[in-house]
């Protein structure tokens, strides 16, 4: 009988790859991650007001590395 590990760190710590499920508790710090800039909550009153809201939300993302941008 083998046994494939489905998380593992590779030879000299460089990499670490989670093949399952990584389960954050409440409380937990992750460290290194990308941050979106600020977006401050929209007062928009016209459709075209929410549309730019929306869109400088969107390049706040995309400008963080969390969305890609194509």
């Amino acid at each position: 009988m083998s046994y494939t590990t489905k998380n593992y760190t590779t030879e000299g710590g460089d990499k670490t790859v989670i093949g399952g499920t990584l389960d954050i508790k409440e409380g937990a710090i992750l460290l290194g991650l990308p941050q979106a800039g600020y977006q401050a909550d929209s007062a928009a009153t016209t459709v075209p007001g929410l549309v730019a809201d929306f869109n400088s939300l969107l390049a706040k993302l995309k400008a963080a590395g969390l969305m890609k941008s194509e």
